[in-house]
């Protein structure tokens, strides 16, 4: 005649759901990390997006939001499973742990994909951003980018402040004799860019283009870490879901 296992006959049941219940809680709070780093970046540097030509950078932030609010909801979920000892809905927790593996690794890729060419786009769009679309009556959103830019990173043109000799914008009237941008100085007062003096404007090696480049690289690479370490860990959280759902099912004999 078949009999229940109880709880405390089993100990490995007993250890598995501990088990499964710490790794969830640290699966959940990494679900809410992810979702951070994806809001920051798109509500403390959205200002940089229209700069760049592609939207992939983007696309990696949003994807990284969708992950953590999926990551957070199946932990909610992981916990009613475990507590409750449904194989059906460890079943459910076990192929959200999936898929959530499978979209975190796209958005590594992804980011990871985008940082080889990362370089070559900002080569031209940066410079072609600079020169034909700085200060035009349509491209107030690309301009109050660019002097962010040049603002937050201390720099001056895509190379160098020379690139500003050719902007559209400096060799119009509504320049007022400016030689760069007044958010080039670094006191930025009315009329400042008129004297593009090394004492009153910012000469960076490289220009913005360097330092733009490096800006994206450094949040590519973390998000695309952070997704590829998240994918990594929930192995774990998979490996350990199966062996309770075997358990429960030994249960009866």
């Amino acid at each position: 005649m078949a009999h229940c296992k109880t709880e405390q006959d089993d100990w490995l049941l007993a250890h598995l759901k501990y088990l499964l219940f710490i790794f969830n809680f640290f699966f959940w709070v990494g679900g809410a990390a992810v979702m951070a780093v994806g809001i920051w970046t798109l509500v403390e540097k959205s200002g940089y997006l229209s700069i760049l030509a592609s939207s992939t950078f983007a696309a990696s932030a949003y994807i990284l939001i969708f992950v953590g609010g999926l990551v957070m909801t199946t932990g909610f979920l992981g916990f009613g499973a475990i507590i409750r000892e449904q194989k059906s809905c460890l079943s459910t927790y076990f192929c959200l742990l999936l898929v959530i593996f499978f979209v975190e690794l796209v958005a590594g890729v992804l980011a990871h994909v985008y940082y080889q060419r990362l370089s070559d786009e900002l080569k031209w769009h940066l410079n072609s951003t600079l020169t034909e679309h700085y200060g035009q009556p349509r491209a107030t959103e690309i301009t109050a980018s660019v002097d962010r830019l040049q603002q937050d990173f201390k720099c001056c043109g895509s190379n160098s402040s020379a690139d500003w000799q050719h902007s559209v914008y400096i060799s119009s009237q509504e320049a007022l004799g400016r030689q760069v941008p007044d958010s080039c100085c670094k006191t930025v007062v009315a009329l400042c860019g008129q004297r593009p003096h090394p004492s009153n404007i910012y000469k960076v090696e490289g220009g913005c283009m360097v330092k733009l480049e490096q800006f994206v690289a450094d949040h590519l690479l973390l998000m695309g870490a952070v997704g590829i370490g998240i994918a990594c860990l929930q192995i774990c959280g998979m490996v350990l879901t199966c062996c309770l759902h075997r358990r429960l099912q030994q249960q009866f004999y």
